[in-house]
């Protein structure tokens, strides 16, 4: 099952792969439907400078707001981090981890989104 973080932000694709060291998994890519030999099957999405990806809270970007499927990008660097803070102004905001009561049976408290 697809995981959601708590943060992502969406990019037009030609700002992403003004990063030098960007190189793309378009294998990775949302599938699509198409007809091949007369038969239905999914095949991944050609990427275009039209599309959007999303960063995500741990700087991977993906096809999609999912956290862990689709990823289109994963080499995290120090440079990766500093274009990402500086060009991008990707800043995601700091989320407190908020509490609720424990269920019955159970001791410690369950942390919420």
């Amino acid at each position: 099952m697809a995981e959601m973080g708590k943060y992502c932000k969406a990019y037009v694709l030609p700002r992403l792969r003004q990063f030098a060291g960007w190189s793309e998994n378009s294998a990775n890519a949302r599938k699509e439907e198409r007809k091949v030999d007369g038969k239905d099957v999914l095949v991944p999405r050609p990427l275009t400078d039209e599309d959007h990806l999303y960063v995500q809270e741990n700087l991977v970007v993906t096809d999609g707001i999912f956290i862990d499927e689709n990823v289109i990008f994963d080499k995290i660097t120090p440079e990766w981090e500093e274009f990402c803070k500086n060009e991008l102004q990707f800043d995601p905001p700091d989320f407190p981890i908020k509490t609720i009561a424990p269920p019955a049976g159970h001791n410690a408290p369950v942390p919420v989104a």
